[in-house]
């Protein structure tokens, strides 16, 4: 979710209109949607996705005493719990082909860090062992490693720049799978594991679906356009009943250099001249737009990956749409069609949903991956009434035809920001993690922020409008008609308005009923409906005056029913709190911690790698390194209650 925030353009420059203008409609209408309260039963989707089971209670309460919120530099959880790291960066992740140990001074090689833990851990999900529901105490961990702080991942940092550079970083990016158990009281990585494997940013992948074999995406080293190489920037993520995890590709135009010369459908996606600084380009092609202008296209997916396998192949799932993906929530239509959810990571970018064309087949296994490339996408309109639409991205319809450059669905899915454009979709401030309600099916969105709301040539409020420079963002939250997530037409409403409550500036307070907090981004769901709540407020903006209160980012427990939200842990210094999964019996959770000790410009000097956080190991010669932890309860219970 890190996304070089005072660098980034606004590149939807198109006149839809802003959420702000919907938003304070909403928030003096306050219409609620009657969100259930208690939980009788639990779908049979929920055990399959490792949620714990109904024997949990019926009452969606929090049970645990709230923390303080902490400007330290650990890991703090409530009384009657303990946190155990568990997978830091530079830990080898198990495969029998080698267990290279981490070197504090960051001087493991390329080949090294591709058996090893990636760098800045993210979406993180528990798959059972063996596979199939239950298994609570064995299973495989599947987790993101966004991207690289080349400052700490090599050991002189960037003082030097190399080929040899560019394969360790390409090395950090991408999916860990590694295999983990419980026995005397702790959670160990089982090495070596015939499960263990790394994806990389050069591992070899499938690309499905429409824009498979189209113009699009078809290279010299590719010439059909059936095969990409590699993974990277992978934020949020997903996974589906039959037992597959889905990463999702989010702001891949920073790895590219473009030509002399910019071309618009570049721009819309942020692509620039120099990319973001991790200079792939000088020592690897691809990345060089000037050389491949078609290679930046085979990014900004949804990635399929089996975590039981080894051996299988990523699949990139172009019938979702290219964006920059924050995640994939995947759930089921009453007539057990799949429907994801998804965001696209970006200030005033769009929300969408796909529903498959087919229905979920238990019995065909990882046979249902084909799901995920037939069907209709769709792009969200959320209407001042509340009341919104889901407005299909599909040839023919909408005005999505030849003449206004969209000749087939391939380039819909090539082009899915500027479909949304064209069939005025709603602005959103960001739109991060999509959780939905395991009984009810009300479905919530993270809007982590928007520095730009208002500003010059964007439409905004007002002075009285509280929402001016969105800088805590908010979560907005919808019901789909008849409670069928593959409805067209939804309702909707502000769950939550995020905030400082002592702020003396009205627009910089919120409606938190509980804890104050900003920016959330992360959202799951336990299967008792407690909405857990994580957040990414950046380094720069936790040493302004606004954040005072607030402190480091956290991990906070939302009573859906009530309102209340209340602060579960608290992360490291300049750390981001992501990524949150549970095991099936719902006693151990596990959240990934990323970039502790982030600098502003989010590039660290390897002379001073310290300088705001040296966590988890607290090396007076190491780096600070991003890592999953284990949380559990001290007398073994259900976390959260």
């Amino acid at each position: 979710m890190t996304k070089h925030l005072d660098d980034m353009l606004v590149s939807n420059a198109s006149a839809n209109p802003t959420f702000d203008e919907i938003l304070q409609a909403s928030v003096t209408r306050r219409r609620f949607l009657g969100i259930a309260g208690a939980v009788v039963s639990l779908p049979a989707f929920a055990v399959l996705t490792g949620c714990a089971t109904s024997d949990m209670g019926s009452a969606p309460t929090i049970g645990f005493a709230s923390v303080p919120p902490s400007t330290e530099d650990r890991f703090i959880v409530p009384p009657g719990y303990r946190a155990q790291v568990l997978y830091r960066w530079g830990d080898p992740v198990g495969m029998a082909s080698g267990l290279p140990a981490f070197r504090s001074d960051a001087s493991n090689s390329a080949e090294d860090q591709a058996l090893q833990a990636g760098m800045h851990h993210d979406a993180i999900e528990f798959f059972a062992l063996p596979e199939g529901p239950g298994g609570a105490t064995r299973g495989l961990l599947a987790m993101n490693h966004e991207y690289t702080d080349d400052g700490l991942l090599h050991a002189d940092g960037m003082k030097t720049w190399s080929a040899e550079k560019v394969r360790k970083s390409q090395a950090a990016h991408g999916v860990s799978v590694i295999e983990v158990e419980f026995a005397g009281g702790e959670w160990r990585v089982v090495r070596p594991s015939p499960y263990a494997r790394r994806v990389t940013a050069s591992t070899p992948m499938t690309i499905a679906g429409p824009a498979a074999g189209s113009e699009f995406v078809r290279t010299a080293a590719d010439p059909e356009g059936r095969e990409a190489r590699g993974t990277l920037n992978n934020c949020a993520g997903g996974r589906t009943p039959w037992g597959t995890y889905l990463t999702c590709e989010e702001n891949f135009n920073g790895y590219f250099a473009a030509g002399a010369t910019i071309a618009a459908d570049q721009g819309r996606y942020g692509i620039r001249k120099g990319g973001w600084g991790y200079r792939w380009h000088e020592f690897d092609s691809r990345f060089d737009l000037a050389q491949n202008p078609n290679e930046a296209n085979r990014f900004g997916w949804v990635v399929e990956i089996d975590p039981y396998d080894p051996q299988s192949k990523p699949v990139k799932r172009t019938a979702l749409g290219r964006v920059k993906h924050e995640g994939a929530t995947l759930t089921l239509a009453a007539d057990a069609r799949v429907v994801v959810y998804t965001g696209d990571d970006e200030r005033f970018e769009y929300v969408y949903k796909f529903v498959s064309r087919d229905r979920y087949d238990p019995a065909k296994g990882k046979a249902n991956g084909a799901l995920l490339d037939h069907g209709t996408l769709y792009v969200a309109r959320f209407d001042a009434d509340g009341s919104g639409q889901w407005i299909a991205l599909e040839h023919g319809a909408n005005g999505l035809t030849a003449a206004n450059g969209f000749p087939d669905q391939a380039a819909i899915c090539i082009r899915t920001r500027q479909a949304g454009d064209q069939v005025g979709a709603t602005r959103m401030d960001r739109p991060e993690w999509i959780a939905v309600h395991p009984v009810t099916k009300e479905v919530y969105c993270a809007l982590t922020n928007n520095s730009e709301r208002g500003g010059k040539g964007q439409v905004g409020p007002d002075a009285a409008n509280p929402r001016a420079a969105n800088l805590y963002g908010h979560i907005v939250r919808w019901r789909e008609a008849g409670g069928d997530p593959a409805a067209t037409r939804f309702e909707w409403d502000v769950f939550v308005l995020a905030g400082d409550k002592q702020n003396p500036d009205p627009a910089r307070r919120g409606t938190v009923k509980g804890d104050d907090f900003g920016c959330p981004d992360g959202l799951s769901f336990d299967a008792r409906g407690i909405l857990w709540i994580q957040t990414d407020a950046s380094s720069g903006a936790m040493r302004s005056a606004d954040w005072a209160r607030i402190g480091n980012n956290q991990m906070l427990a939302a009573n859906v029913a009530t309102g209340e939200i209340r602060r579960f842990m608290t992360g490291p210094r300049n750390c981001e709190v992501t990524g949150a999964t549970l095991t099936p019996d719902g006693r151990t959770m596990f959240v990934n911690i990323q970039h502790p000790g982030e600098t502003p410009s989010e590039r660290s000097d390897p002379a001073n790698p310290r300088q705001y956080s040296n966590w988890p190991d607290h090396d007076p010669a190491g780096r600070p390194r991003s890592a999953t932890v284990a949380i559990r309860r001290e007398d073994g219970g259900v976390v959260g209650t």
